[in-house]
């Protein structure tokens, strides 16, 4: 179970995991032995899988995303997620509740490209219907 300190000390390291160990165990008002602990527990229970960097706006390649939602028909999914698999533009699949069973994340390098990909999509056996929705830009990112 993860108390009030690991969860401030997850906290800083998702605003800044480049910070010295002194320079949180400072801000977390702890002993750095104490914090040292605090983070290979969290890493050896998997609540800490790894440190990595966010690539800001002026690094990312411009790309056109876009986010499908998809009606399958029953019992179709295994073979629709083998054959999205193959399509390199999609970046994760989900699978959802409600009107849609699946939510495609996409990334093209242009409208052609997300074109091409989207008839790739329809084309698969078992797909009802899609509805795509043209990312425009970012208000929120929360993402870690």
């Amino acid at each position: 179970m993860m108390d009030d300190l690991d969860r401030s000390l997850i906290a800083l390291l998702s605003s800044d995991a480049r910070l010295s160990l002194a320079t949180m165990a400072r801000r977390l008002k702890i002993a750095r032995s104490t914090l040292q602990a605090r983070l290979e527990r969290l890493e050896t229970a998997k609540i800490i899988a790894g440190y990595t960097i966010k690539l800001g706006e002026g690094a990312r390649e411009q790309r056109l995303r876009a986010t499908v939602l998809v009606s399958i028909e029953p019992r179709s999914q295994p073979n629709i997620i083998t054959r999205l698999r193959a399509i390199s533009e999609i970046e994760r699949v989900i699978t959802t509740s409600g009107r849609f069973d699946l939510m495609l994340q996409i990334a093209c390098p242009s409208t052609g490209v997300l074109d091409r990909v989207l008839d790739q999509i329809i084309a698969i056996t078992g797909i009802i219907q899609t509805e795509s929705l043209i990312h425009l830009s970012n208000k929120l990112d929360r993402a870690i």
